[in-house]
């Protein structure tokens, strides 16, 4: 249990896939989440563990009274748009809203005298990452809008602590997937983008065929490999970082991952066994700027918050994902 008397954590898209399992991470943890969210893709069925507050976080009126009715200890955020193509062909929606909204937040924390941020951030802010496993010193060179808007909240956020004393974890997230082990919430996204709940609703009939993007990479089967780690250990990894910083911690940016990749081809056959269904399939050519494998070197976040992905074997990640989602089609 905490040792502070304030336990209110405001949680900026409290109602979205991370947000939420951070929000039931903060209650069994001790704390009060306080879920902040415009419900434009969050679930105001999913929050589960505190208050739903609707609203918006460039609303600077709004997120004043937010404050002061609630006077949280610290801020949690992960409200933002998170489609990568979509960033593409319009950047100025993802600057307005993933960097400005910002801005107001960290404006009104400095004002109202919140010492604690903790970001969740991207491993697309390394791009095209020149060596693997990505450690968190390799260059941050992002190549679309989406990563550039996390890499500049990153450096709001050391500019914030150097002016004005915040102290701030930004964790870099891999391949986020699995579902809440007890079945209370999961991942549902409109539109779906993510690799394991295509495949899921592909081989529940509810989707096309899964397209593999990308069948001619340098990998063992052609197919791209990535770092999957589950929700239920990145929620695990947010309130360690809140933890830390609390009991005096530095700011710091870490990855969070397994340090182990599955291909495209992997995930399919980790499904097919699960469920005991095919997984119907067609090739697609690569996507521009997807490279052929990411994976994270997650040892700074284990020592740090002295944390492990507990969660994150990928029979594990599918067999959870898979009952979430055979539950909602019920």
């Amino acid at each position: 249990m905490p040792l502070h008397n304030n336990l209110n954590i405001l949680v900026t898209g409290g109602a979205g896939y991370i947000g939420s399992h951070a929000c039931k991470a903060l209650f069994h943890g001790g704390y009060q989440p306080v879920a902040c969210d415009n419900l434009v893709f969050g679930h105001a069925e999913a929050v589960r563990w505190g208050p739903l507050e609707r609203g918006d976080i460039a609303d600077r009126p709004w997120l004043d009274a937010l404050i002061e009715r609630y006077r949280p200890l610290a801020v949690m955020h992960f409200a933002a748009f998170a489609y990568v193509g979509e960033s593409v062909q319009d950047p100025g929606k993802y600057y307005r809203n993933n960097v400005a909204g910002t801005l107001t937040l960290l404006e009104a924390a400095r004002d109202h005298g919140i010492r604690y941020f903790i970001f969740s951030s991207s491993c697309a802010t390394y791009g095209l990452p020149e060596r693997m496993p990505i450690a968190e010193d390799c260059p941050q060179v992002p190549i679309n809008p989406y990563g550039a808007s996390k890499l500049m909240i990153e450096r709001m956020l050391a500019d914030f602590g150097q002016a004005h004393g915040l102290r701030s974890i930004c964790l870099r997230y891999f391949n986020a997937a699995g579902a809440d082990a007890e079945g209370e919430i999961g991942e549902n996204h409109d539109p779906e983008t993510h690799l394991i709940p295509l495949a899921i609703r592909a081989a529940q009939g509810g989707a096309p065929p899964l397209a593999i993007m990308g069948t001619d990479y340098p990998t063992l089967d052609g197919t791209a490999v990535r770092d999957y780690i589950h929700v239920t250990d990145l929620a695990a990894a947010h309130l360690g970082a809140l933890d830390d910083l609390v009991a005096g911690g530095a700011s710091a940016a870490l990855n969070l991952g397994t340090g182990q990749g599955y291909s495209v081809r992997q995930v399919v056959r980790a499904i097919e066994a699960v469920s005991g269904r095919p997984v119907p399939l067609r090739e697609a050519p690569r996507r521009a700027g997807d490279p052929p494998v990411l994976i994270a070197d997650p040892r700074r976040a284990m020592r740090r918050l002295h944390w492990r992905p507990l969660h994150s074997d990928l029979s594990r990640i599918v067999e959870t994902a898979w009952r979430w989602h055979l539950g909602q089609r019920r």
